[in-house]
């Protein structure tokens, strides 16, 4: 993948802090995954505001729903990493 150096200016405090957190992986793959998270979820801000005029506003039960649904997906993903980790422990 191609690459561009760029200059961005960051307050003191949080540089060091993200430098903190990148140090494996290094600041720059830090930085450019945080910017994709960042655009990823201003395209999703964009289709909820598309949905929502097309559909309407969600309802206060719609998103109960969605956050239970979450809270499901969450305990499932725990659940697995509980067992993987159990099972690897036990073939080492």
């Amino acid at each position: 993948m191609a690459t561009k150096k760029v200059t961005v200016t960051i307050p003191e405090d949080l540089l060091a802090e993200i430098r903190a957190e990148a140090a494996e992986r290094g600041l720059s793959a830090y930085v450019a995954e945080a910017l994709r998270f960042k655009r990823d979820r201003d395209r999703l801000l964009e289709l909820v505001d598309w949905l929502q005029e097309e559909h309407g506003p969600v309802t206060e039960d719609e998103r109960a729903a969605a956050l239970a649904g979450l809270g499901d997906l969450d305990a499932e993903h725990a659940r697995r990493r509980t067992a993987e980790g159990h099972d690897a422990g036990e073939a080492a």
